[in-house]
């Protein structure tokens, strides 16, 4: 089940504490980026993404979207915020989070996976070492293949919140 748990779980990426994990020594952050950045559907960055990731990159994070989705969906968002990206990423297997290790040479200890889904992003993490924060979808619409996934992490939410472990919309650092 240690799989599964994030080492932290924020309503959203506006709730993250980034000075601290800054302090921490996390110099890059790997951002999901459907239902994570933005909802599914939508094909801009909003004001508030813009301001948060000028924000971020001022303190001196690198930002990298890291997204299962195409490149044709990823790389205007990285154009738009002005960051990083690595579409068709195929959380959670271990082959896209390597390829950004090395491209980026990024230690495990200074990089954080932050997402959406228990299956994708805390499951990748997690088995990679780095430290992984969930955070809840900001949309309910889900792509197709998304929603399988929402149907299991949901059957899985509800096995860690009867062992303690998990629970949603109780959120912690």
């Amino acid at each position: 089940m240690q799989k599964y748990i994030p080492k932290m779980y924020k309503s959203n990426i506006y709730e993250i504490p980034y000075q601290k994990l800054w302090e921490k020594g996390i110099t890059h952050l790997l951002f999901d980026l459907d239902n994570t950045i933005v909802p599914g559907h939508v094909k801009k960055a909003t004001k508030e993404v813009k301001e948060l990731f000028t924000h971020l990159k001022k303190m001196g994070f690198t930002i990298i979207i890291f997204s299962n989705s195409p490149k044709r969906r990823v790389h205007p968002f990285g154009q738009d915020l002005e960051v990083e990206i690595h579409p068709f990423s195929m959380k959670p297997l271990k082959r896209g989070f390597r390829h950004v290790l090395k491209k980026f040479d990024i230690k495990r200890e200074n990089v954080v996976i932050i997402g959406d889904q228990l299956f994708t992003d805390i499951i990748g993490g997690n088995q990679m070492g780095i430290l992984t924060i969930l955070i809840d979808p900001i949309s309910t619409r889900d792509m197709f293949l998304t929603r399988w996934n929402r149907f299991r992490e949901n059957r899985m939410f509800q096995k860690l919140q009867d062992a303690n472990f998990l629970e949603k919309g109780i959120y912690y650092e």
